[in-house]
C-alpha cells in the first residue's frame, strides 16, 4: 500500500490527548489499572448499522473487518484496488488502528465480486450488499466492543468487583461524554491548528504543523521540525518518513510555492481542515463539561437539554420541572461546538459556559470559514448512557484479563468509559 496517501498521523484513532484535564465522575471508586490492546484481539468493535442495505440501487455495501490497520489507510488501499478515488470510498466512522475492527463502506458503479477479492492478513471483506445511497460520516447507530484489560493493578476479583460498581454509577448517571485522546492527535495539537484557522492565522497554522520541535518526542520528527523553523524546507521534507504522507505534501507545496502561505493552503487536504476545526470546538466543549463535573446529570435554568430520542435540543426555563425526565436519561444538558449552529446558553447555565466560549469573538469571516469545512457547530450531550453487557473474567497465554462487553452510541469514546474505571 501506498503510505503517501496516508492521513493517520491525523485520525481518530491514534494520539495523545489535549492537555486540559479531565475529572472522574466515579472518583470515589479506586482504579484497576490495566492495559488494553496488548494484542490486537483485545480490543474489538463493530458498528452497529444505522439501516440495513436495501437490495438495490447503485451503491455497493461491503462489511470489512480490519486488523492493526487504520480507517483512511483501509480506504487508501480499497480504492488503490478497485482503481477510484479515496473520496469515491463512502464510511460512517473511523475504527481504532490497534485493534480488530468491522465496519462499513461504500462504492459506487463497480462490480460487487471486486469487492469479494479484496483479502489480506489485515483486510477482509465479510459481506457484500447494494444500497441507493452513498454512506457518509454519521450513518451508523453505534458501536458493539469487547475489550479485556490486563496488567491489572488489583486481583481479579477485586477489580471485577470495582469495574461492576463503577458501570453501574455510569448507567445510572452517564458517562461523562468527553472527546477521547484520539480527536487531538499524536502530539496533543490538533486543536490548537484549528483554533489557527478559525482566525486564518496561516503562519500560526504552519508553524504548528511542521515547526515547535519542543512539543515532540521522536528525534527523527524534532529534527525535521527544528529544519522547518530554520527555512530549509527542503531537508524538512526528506526528514519526514513517506508513512507521514501529510507533512511531506505540506512541505512540498511550501516548496513549490517559494514559501506563499496563502497558495500552499489551496493544495491543503479539506478533510484534514475539517478534522483540525472538529478538534478545536472538541476541546473547548471538554472545557465546558469539566466545569459541569460531577453533575453531568442535573439540568439548571438556561440549559439546552437534549432528547436522546430524537436528537432534538429545548431550552429549559425551569429546571425543576424538568429534572425528572434528566433522572430517567430522557433527556440530558448540552455542551457546545461553536459555529454557527450553536445555541448560546443563558442564566445559570451561560454563567458557567459563555466565559469559555465568549473570548473567542467568532466574527463573519470566521463564521463563513467554520460552514465551508463543514464545521457548523452545534450542541453535544454532557452524558452518554452504555449499553451494558457482560463482565467476564479469564485467562490465556497471555495471562489474566477483565473482558467487558457494552455497545455506545454514534460519537461517543469507549476510552472515556474505560478510564472510569481503570483510573
Amino acid at each position: 500500500m501506498n503510505k503517501e496517501n496516508s492521513t493517520s498521523e491525523y485520525n481518530e484513532e491514534e494520539g495523545g490527548g489535549p492537555r486540559t484535564e479531565l475529572p472522574y465522575l466515579t472518583a470515589e471508586l479506586p482504579g484497576i489499572g490495566g492495559a488494553i490492546k496488548t494484542i490486537p484481539s483485545d480490543f474489538f468493535v463493530e458498528e452497529v448499522p444505522l439501516y440495513e442495505c436495501s437490495g438495490e440501487g447503485t451503491h455497493v455495501l461491503a462489511y470489512v473487518q480490519k486488523k492493526n490497520m487504520t480507517t483512511m489507510d483501509m480506504i487508501a488501499f480499497v480504492a488503490q484496488q478497485l482503481n477510484v478515488r479515496r473520496l469515491d470510498v463512502g464510511y460512517a466512522g473511523r475504527k481504532d488502528s490497534k485493534a480488530v475492527t468491522r465496519q462499513w463502506i461504500s462504492i459506487e458503479h463497480i462490480d460487487p465480486k471486486q469487492l469479494e477479492r479484496i483479502e489480506t492478513k489485515t483486510l477482509k471483506v465479510l459481506k457484500v450488499g447494494r444500497h441507493n445511497n452513498k454512506l457518509r460520516i454519521g450513518h451508523l447507530k453505534g458501536n458493539r466492543f469487547m475489550i479485556r484489560l490486563r496488567q491489572l493493578a488489583l486481583p481479579l476479583k477485586e477489580a471485577a468487583a470495582i469495574a461492576e460498581q463503577a458501570l453501574t454509577i455510569l448507567n445510572r448517571r452517564g458517562v461523562p461524554n468527553y472527546f477521547g485522546p484520539q480527536r487531538f492527535g499524536y502530539r496533543n495539537d490538533s486543536h490548537l491548528l484549528g483554533a489557527a484557522l478559525v482566525k486564518n492565522d496561516l503562519q500560526a497554522f504552519y508553524d504548528t504543523l511542521l515547526g515547535k520541535p519542543e512539543m515532540d518526542v521522536q528525534p527523527d520528527f524534532i529534527q525535521a521540525r527544528k529544519l522547518y523553523e530554520e527555512g530549509r524546507l527542503e531537508e524538512a521534507f526528506y526528514m519526514w518518513h513517506s508513512a507521514f504522507g501529510d507533512y511531506r505534501r505540506a512541505l512540498k507545496s511550501l516548496i513549490r510555492n517559494h514559501g506563499n502561505l496563502r497558495k500552499a493552503f489551496r493544495d491543503f487536504d479539506h478533510r484534514l481542515i475539517s478534522l483540525f476545526l472538529a478538534a478545536w470546538q472538541s476541546e473547548l466543549f471538554n472545557q465546558v463539561l469539566t466545569r459541569r463535573m460531577p453533575n453531568i446529570d442535573k439540568l439548571l435554568k438556561g440549559d439546552m437539554a437534549y432528547k436522546h430520542d430524537n436528537g432534538a435540543c429545548f431550552r429549559v426555563e425551569d429546571a425543576a420541572v424538568e429534572q425528572p425526565r434528566c433522572d430517567v436519561f430522557d433527556i440530558s444538558p448540552t455542551g457546545p461546538l461553536p459555529g454557527t449552529r450553536m445555541t448560546r446558553l443563558t442564566d445559570e447555565a451561560g454563567q458557567i459556559e459563555n466565559p469559555v466560549i465568549d473570548p473567542i469573538q467568532i466574527d463573519e469571516e470566521d463564521a463563513k470559514r467554520l460552514k465551508k469545512y463543514g464545521a457548523g457547530g452545534g450542541r453535544r450531550p454532557l452524558r452518554f448512557q452504555p449499553n451494558l453487557g457482560a463482565i467476564k473474567t479469564g485467562g490465556d497465554e497471555h495471562g489474566e484479563y477483565l473482558e467487558l462487553h457494552f455497545e455506545l452510541p454514534s460519537g461517543c469514546y469507549a476510552t472515556v468509559l474505560l478510564r472510569e474505571i481503570t483510573k
